[in-house]
């Protein structure tokens, strides 16, 4: 699903990420730890055009995407999560879901005016599939809630049904564990698993919960100093004498994934 070779980004002095290459299978939720400083984010931001990379290539699937800006990477069916949650505050739980989908013929100023009945067919399909989306998550009772006012679990839970809309081959996923009480972190990863057992979509996720990470993710890629350290099945990982050290020793005071 996704190839990442030798991808590198400097802020000054500072190499973000230096040389950093994994790959991510199709149909897998595959983690992505490391500690503070990692690289992590950075990546995650190389990987969906919110930077563009110094070098190194991005491939989805056998299609170069390197260095295509955001609005590109969405019309892949890339979507992504941002650790700290992006939602519409004063707009519905709803209206935040009906807004997702791209190309809706209703945005084109005469099209209401001249085409009306298209444009009314076109929202209530639209409408359809959010009740389905949020439904599927749980969140009906919050659909005409303002979005501002949900909980930080209600938003993250929110993030991911944003993704749902637009029926993504590739979600990433930006620490949703963050701020998130222990019940709705449980609804939160049992949703990621089903929704990659029904529907077939990847997940990439960057998370500091190890217990989330552990439970949810086969397999996982630890990163340190922007690098790729090493790759295995959760087991593995947490045996690895390299990944220990990372975590533990060097410039690194304080375990974070």
């Amino acid at each position: 699903m996704l190839v990442v070779e030798n991808l590198a980004k400097q802020f000054g002095g500072l190499h973000a990420v230096d040389g950093c290459s994994f790959t991510v299978k199709q149909g897998t939720i595959t983690g992505l730890i490391g500690p503070n400083g990692a690289g992590k984010t950075t990546v995650f931001n190389l990987l969906t055009g919110f930077l563009k990379p110094d070098s190194g290539e991005v491939h989805l699937a056998e299609e170069d995407i390197t260095g295509l800006p955001p609005h590109r990477i969405f019309q892949k069916r890339i979507c992504r999560t941002f650790q700290i949650p992006r939602e519409l505050k004063e707009m519905t739980v709803l209206e935040n879901l009906m807004l997702v989908p791209p190309g809706q013929i209703g945005e084109r100023i005469w099209n209401p005016f001249f085409r009306p009945r298209r444009v009314h067919r076109q929202e209530r399909t639209i409408c359809d599939k959010a009740f389905e989306v949020l439904d599927f998550l749980q969140l009906s009772h919050l659909k005409d809630e303002y979005a501002g006012s949900l909980s930080g679990g209600q938003k993250k839970l929110l993030e991911l049904a944003r993704t749902m809309m637009v029926e993504s081959r590739l979600v990433m996923l930006d620490e949703p564990g963050a701020g998130v009480n222990r019940t709705l972190l449980k609804r939160l990863a049992s949703s990621i698993e089903r929704l990659c057992g029904e529907t077939g979509t990847t997940f990439l996720v960057v998370e500091h919960d190890m217990d989330f990470i552990m439970r949810l993710c086969t397999p996982v890629i630890v990163m340190s100093e922007g690098r790729k350290l090493m790759e295995g099945t959760p087991e593995e990982v947490q045996q690895d004498q390299q990944v220990l050290d990372a975590y533990l020793g060097g410039q690194y005071v304080a375990i974070d994934g």
